[in-house]
């Protein structure tokens, strides 16, 4: 599988990575869904403390313990568990970084994280304090880099501007095109994005193309109705597919036609999933025509919040 730059880091990613919130706590399972990507080339792994109320790093880790120093291990912080394990609430203060970093890398069962994100952000955060908490973090050696996880422009752009971040990863898909607005920046600054939610819930898998009429009650997304999501895939299934190309290839194939993406991150809970995840990304990339006809029948959205 072909490996991009992440931003301007020493980090060479698989195109696709392996998100891993959808392993579940079967480490049996989890451990053959993890091979399966690593057999598809994947070297790419993202996590967050969040999942599983950390179980997740810890069978991450330890599937890949012994292939350590071949594989780019991700995961996040800022989301913090109440006590009794009933919720959470946002701390991206610097002391907080500082110590729950020592609580993954002991979850993760390594010396250092290669990608630490910070999991989400808003513009009253305390930024400037929590940037130096990951510069510390970088000096000490125990992450490599880091990054964030944040659909907000005002947030994005303040990171931009004051830190070293080397990756932004957003929510883009056909029925999301709302990135596209500040990809520019991320192309100024030697950014990359890593996306997630590429066939938006499913939607732009190829399940969808069996659908009767009286089933799309119910599958509207953003600003597109139920019916302009039914359209939409009518459209696309009348011109651009045929017997060598699927929904699912024509959707990540969309995401990485941007010079400003470096990987999909897919979620998987089954082998076949992750087996059919990578067949797409592996599919030819998209003609010039595939592309414009795409752009031109999905929405150039914008983000109406967080300006």
């Amino acid at each position: 599988m072909e490996k991009r730059r992440l931003g301007t880091s020493d980090l060479s990613v698989s195109k696709m990575g392996l998100g891993c919130m959808s392993l579940g706590t079967d480490t049996a399972t989890a451990e053959k869904i993890i091979k399966t990507a690593l057999d598809e080339g994947v070297n790419y792994f993202d996590t967050a403390d969040l999942y599983d109320y950390g179980v997740n790093e810890e069978i991450v880790g330890k599937s890949l313990a012994s292939v350590r120093d071949q594989v780019i291990i991700a995961t996040k912080v800022g989301n913090r568990w109440t006590e009794k394990k009933d919720g959470w609430r946002w701390d991206p203060s610097n002391h907080y970084i500082k110590e729950a970093v020592k609580k993954s890398l002991e979850r993760l069962g390594t010396d250092y994280i290669d990608l630490y994100q910070l999991h989400g952000g808003t513009i009253g955060d305390p930024i400037d304090d929590t940037i130096e908490a990951f510069e510390e973090l970088k000096a000490e050696g125990l992450i490599r880099h880091y990054g964030i996880s944040s659909i907000r422009p005002n947030v994005i752009r303040e990171y931009a501007s004051k830190s070293s971040i080397v990756s932004v990863m957003m929510q883009y898909s056909l029925l999301d095109r709302r990135p596209e607005e500040i990809m520019p920046l991320f192309e100024e600054s030697g950014i990359s994005i890593v996306t997630r939610g590429s066939l938006a819930k499913g939607l732009l898998s190829d399940k969808m193309l069996g659908m009767k009429d009286g089933q799309w009650e119910d599958k509207d997304y953003l600003d597109y109705s139920s019916n302009d999501v039914k359209e939409l895939i009518e459209s696309i299934q009348a011109k651009l597919l045929h017997d060598n190309r699927s929904l699912n290839e024509l959707a990540f194939q969309f995401n990485l036609a941007n010079r400003a993406v470096a990987a999909v991150v897919a979620g998987a809970s089954t082998v076949e999933q992750v087996r059919d995840n990578a067949r797409a990304v592996n599919s030819p990339a998209l003609s010039k025509e595939e592309l414009a006809f795409l752009q031109l029948i999905t929405k150039e959205s914008r983000y109406t919040d967080h300006r």
